[in-house]
């Protein structure tokens, strides 16, 4: 007779990755699009930045203050350094405001954006979140805390959506 094993429950950083999946597998969408579908092309654009957005306000709040407080000094420059990573990807996103599929720069922007937030994604996943599960950071309730924050972005984006 086997012992049943309980998994551990989800925290926050299983939801970040997969948030990185879904935003890779939307990185990988926008690769596969015809050349000329400009809709699909900015319907992917949106949700990846979305998603970004999301994601990115949401490690800023919650996730990397937790690491900061808890992990040591070298580890803290890898938190440094994601802050940067998310201000050159915020920085393309804002670019989309005005740029939409056709035009000159739109697909060189959003693979530039795809660079910088898979190489930070990479970092996170490889060095940052292993760091951190060594860490006394309840990553359950820090999950709770992030899924409730990212419910209130993802409505405010809704809400900002039917505005226009």
């Amino acid at each position: 007779m086997s012992i049943a094993h309980t998994p551990r429950p989800a925290d926050a950083l299983d939801m970040l990755e997969a948030d990185h999946r879904a935003i890779e597998q939307l990185f990988d969408a926008f690769e596969r699009a015809d050349a000329g579908d400009n809709e699909r092309k900015n319907s992917l654009v949106q949700r990846a930045c979305e998603l970004l957005t999301i994601h990115t306000i949401v490690e800023e709040e919650l996730l990397y203050p937790a690491a900061q407080e808890t992990l040591a000094s070298q580890e803290r420059v890898d938190v440094d350094e994601a802050y940067v990573g998310h201000f050159l990807v915020m920085a393309l996103i804002e670019r989309f405001a005005t740029l939409r599929a056709g035009e000159d720069g739109f697909d060189a922007t959003f693979k530039v954006l795809k660079a910088n937030a898979t190489h930070h994604i990479d970092e996170e996943e490889t060095t940052l979140f292993p760091e951190m599960r060594k860490m006394q950071i309840d990553l359950v309730t820090l999950g709770a805390k992030m899924a409730a924050r990212k419910a209130v972005l993802r409505e405010r984006i809704a809400e900002a959506a039917l505005a226009h």
